[in-house]
């Protein structure tokens, strides 16, 4: 999968850098599309999943749903590998091999804790926490001598961030407050990129002819930013739907409040870009696919084939006037290539409902993986156009 990823990403910054070449002595043109920005993308994209992935499992083992914790644990450990992959990409097989165990050690930690708490085991919960603030030190340790700049406190303190707003997730989930469980796990989500951002910058430039260009600056976080976004909407769009179908509703309602303030942040995303006139039109058309998912999933609870045939309809047709509107505003997007990607998105998210109302966890899972990956697709192009639409606010 991650090697798909850089791939994808690689041959998107080829085609781009094809079609914009400088004249000579003109400054070179902005672009989020490099091997440093590439790397970021790639580390941001599966710390987030990370979260929303670990938060899964410690909901299912609360909850006594030993098959939704088997699911998600079996898709955390495959997102682990992908990461423990990356840094052996980069550092080599002898880091891999002592990087594995080391990132594994802070889910079993985790594992320990949500066990303590669903056994009322306080001496086993305060021994996890223990053990995972210990872990920060020996995590920052081994970034700060692989790569030779990272201070150790510094990585020991992102760590133990990390661990707190997890712990906060998992704490609500304990005890049944499903808003403060999603407020909490968009902080949690949210922090990932603080970690992702200084250790992609940290391998960029202690390997500047693999990682060509920079993992920081504006057109990187617009592209890092919009994939954060893009991918948290089909994690929250998920739980919404998976909570519908089990008629659970107060999770439901708090997981579509999490998922309304994602899409807010995405409408003021390009409102940022376009102007109040373009936020103001994009927020209906955005919040019009979320609409016609929740008529798919109505249909699907109430075994009415007619109702999910025409959400299906409504979603297909959707993508056109989502990629017009893209092609509007970017002046360079094909409407009908926005709108396969699009179409992609519906597509895969379906596939994640369809196993939730089936009851077939790992189906959910594997789909979800899939879902949210697809996204990078959305918003690279996405960002990159916006880029070279506007090169001097992104230089």
């Amino acid at each position: 999968m991650i090697r798909s990823r850089f791939l994808v990403a690689i041959g998107l910054a080829l085609v781009v850098g094809a079609l914009v070449l400088p004249s000579i002595g003109a400054p070179a043109a902005p672009t989020s599309m490099t091997r440093a920005a590439d790397l970021r993308v790639t580390l941001n994209n599966l710390l987030t999943e990370h979260t929303a992935l670990a938060a899964s499992a410690t909901l299912g083992a609360l909850t006594g749903n030993t098959a939704q914790f088997r699911a998600a644990a079996a898709q955390l450990d495959a997102n682990s590998d992908d990461i423990i992959r990356a840094v052996g990409s980069v550092y080599g097989p002898d880091a891999q091999r002592a990087f594995d165990p080391l990132w594994k050690k802070h889910i079993g930690f985790v594992v320990d804790y949500t066990t303590g708490l669903a056994t009322n085991n306080k001496a086993k919960q305060d021994k996890a926490v223990q053990d995972l603030l210990a872990y920060t030190q020996e995590f920052g340790a081994f970034l700060n001598s692989a790569t030779k700049s990272l201070p150790t406190d510094a990585v020991a303190g992102l760590v133990r961030e990390h661990i707190l707003t997890l712990k906060a997730v998992i704490d609500a989930q304990k005890a049944g407050v499903p808003g403060r469980e999603f407020a909490a796990l968009r902080r949690a989500y949210g922090h990932m990129p603080m970690i992702a951002e200084p250790l992609a910058d940290a391998i960029a430039k202690q390997f500047p002819d693999k990682f060509p260009g920079s993992a920081t600056g504006a057109a990187v976080d617009l592209r890092t930013s919009l994939n954060t976004l893009l991918s948290e909407h089909v994690y929250l769009a998920a739980r919404a739907t998976g909570a519908a179908l089990r008629g659970n509703m107060t999770a439901f309602r708090a997981a579509a409040t999490a998922l309304d303030a994602n899409s807010n942040d995405l409408i003021r995303a390009v409102g940022s870009v376009y102007g109040p006139d373009a936020q103001r039109a994009f927020d209906p058309l955005w919040k019009k696919h979320i609409g016609f998912v929740v008529d798919y999933t109505t249909g699907l609870a109430t075994n009415n084939k007619a109702k999910q045939d025409k959400a299906v309809q409504d979603l297909l047709a959707y993508t056109q006037e989502f990629g017009a509107f893209l092609n509007s505003a970017t002046k360079s997007l094909p409407t009908d290539a926005v709108a396969g990607l699009v179409r992609e998105h519906i597509l895969t998210l379906k596939a994640v409902i369809d196993a939730q109302k089936a009851g077939n966890q790992p189906a959910v899972y594997t789909n979800l993986r899939k879902a949210m990956g697809h996204m990078q697709m959305v918003a690279d192009p996405l960002a990159e156009a916006i880029v070279k639409q506007f090169p001097d606010r992104f230089r």
